[in-house]
């Protein structure tokens, strides 16, 4: 079943060594605006789906994330959210796989939860006779010699 959260409210997500992430809800509108990102199109065609992926991840996160906690600077001191410092927290690899597993890829699991359908009952398949046979063993012969 399909929950829905109508409420639309940003959450907080733990990503790793103590970094937390405020986030706008995953919803449809922000996945368009961020296929449509400039950094996206910019992508060559010739880049690696990892490539890809990097991009995508930071250019949605730059429009997703509201606030954090646990982010500092070289000297220790708090620091907030800016595409550049969203894009540099997400080239450190733990923070980078978390926020894939936490958030991403929950929107992304329900796309294709709702991408799929059962078989049509009285579409082209119904009734359907199976045709293939399965394969006959060959009977084995020994040679002597």
């Amino acid at each position: 079943m399909l929950t829905l959260d109508l409420t639309n409210a940003p959450r907080w997500h733990d990503l790793a060594h103590g970094v937390r992430v405020q986030l706008r809800p995953l919803t449809t509108a922000l996945m368009v605006a961020t296929r449509s990102d400039p950094a996206i199109e910019a992508v060559p065609e010739e880049a690696s789906d990892e490539e890809r992926a990097v991009a995508f991840a930071k250019a949605l996160a730059r429009r997703a994330v509201l606030g954090w906690e646990g982010i500092g600077d070289a000297d220790g001191n708090s620091i907030d959210p800016s595409p550049e410092a969203i894009d540099a927290l997400l080239d450190v690899w733990p923070i980078f796989e978390a926020f894939q597993l936490t958030y991403v890829s929950k929107g992304l699991l329900l796309e294709q939860e709702k991408n799929v359908s059962a078989p049509s009952p009285n579409g082209p398949s119904e009734g359907a006779i199976d045709t293939a046979t399965p394969a006959r063993r060959r009977a084995k012969t020994t040679r002597r010699g």
